[in-house]
């Protein structure tokens, strides 16, 4: 069995900490609310274009999104989207355009969420999650997919409704399970996948599909993409993955076999790596960790005993 000493447990997986905003689902059919909502002087919006928001630093260091009040904000009403509400009971929405607003000031700059997700707090790391998942589904889903009409937003943006047939579209999310695989000699498992840069290695993942539970999918996977069989499946965490739409479902699992035979489709090569091993891989760099926002990142940790090196990006 895997014997993981922890060093980082009171470290939360990024995206995942509480963000103290109520989405308040309940307001979202409620027109009238969401009008008075946006009127209201303490309501507070932000522009999301292209999984991008704009950031600033603060005069004390900190990182935060570039929010204004709603009368200050850009014009748009198909999309504009309501995130939720915090306990003082100020409202935020997220606005979709074609591109980011300019600053006079200069000093703001755009991000993704893959930077922007390890520099903000937890309220505005978890705004832009919801607000970039919102967008990713609406830029894809503009026509219903029962009879090929052009669908509607409603809910605030958490809908899309077709005129023609009456269908429904509720925001997409795909599951997909991530797994730190272990052996007997409690080495872990690492892959590279074929498009990867040179060095790079993190846990395996993969797709749920149809009738298949998690379970299931993690043992599939591992076989699939590195020969490898797995018997104990044990449930870690999950991760909101908004590249465009996924769930990051993290696993540790324990090897049943060890004789690596990889895809050469998916994954390049894989490799067992002892602690020893890895941490000299990284001293090397010989071997890349993935970035630190990603539950991968946050697995090998959970299993390596400390923090991985942060000099890279993914």
């Amino acid at each position: 069995m895997t014997t993981r000493t922890d060093h980082t447990a009171d470290r939360p997986i990024s995206l995942t900490a509480p963000s103290g905003i109520d989405r308040a689902a309940h307001h979202r059919l409620d027109e009238a609310w969401l009008a008075a909502a946006w009127s209201h002087p303490t309501t507070r919006c932000f522009v999301v274009s292209g999984g991008q928001v704009l950031i600033d630093e603060t005069s004390d260091g900190r990182t935060e999104l570039v929010m204004t009040p709603s009368f200050e904000a850009p014009l748009t009403e198909a999309h504009r989207y309501f995130l939720g509400e915090d306990e003082d009971g100020v409202s935020y929405f997220a606005l979709q355009k074609d591109s980011l607003p300019g600053r006079i000031d200069q000093s703001a700059r755009p991000a993704g969420l893959r930077e922007a997700g390890l520099l903000l707090s937890p309220r505005d790391a978890g705004l832009m999650v919801h607000a970039v998942g919102l967008e990713n589904w609406q830029r894809t889903h503009r026509f219903c997919s029962r009879c090929g009409e052009r669908t509607v937003i409603a809910a605030a943006g958490h809908i899309r409704r077709c005129p023609a047939c009456g269908a429904e579209h509720y925001p997409r999310t795909d599951p997909a399970v991530i797994m730190a695989v272990t052996d007997g000699q409690d080495r872990i498992l690492l892959g590279r996948q074929v498009h990867w840069p040179e060095g790079r290695f993190s846990t395996l993942a993969g797709f749920v599909e149809p009738g298949e539970s998690i379970e299931q999918s993690v043992r599939r996977e591992v076989f699939e993409e590195a020969g490898i069989t797995v018997g104990e499946v044990e449930y870690v965490a999950s991760q909101p993955w908004p590249f465009p739409s996924s769930l990051m479902l993290g696993f540790f699992a324990h090897a049943t076999s060890t004789e690596i035979d990889a895809d050469g489709e998916e994954i390049e090569e894989a490799r067992w790596f002892s602690r020893d091993e890895l941490g000299a891989a990284f001293e090397s760099g010989e071997v890349l960790p993935p970035y630190g926002i990603s539950i991968a990142a946050r697995l090998i940790e959970m299993w390596y005993g400390k923090p991985l090196p942060t000099r890279s990006a993914f």
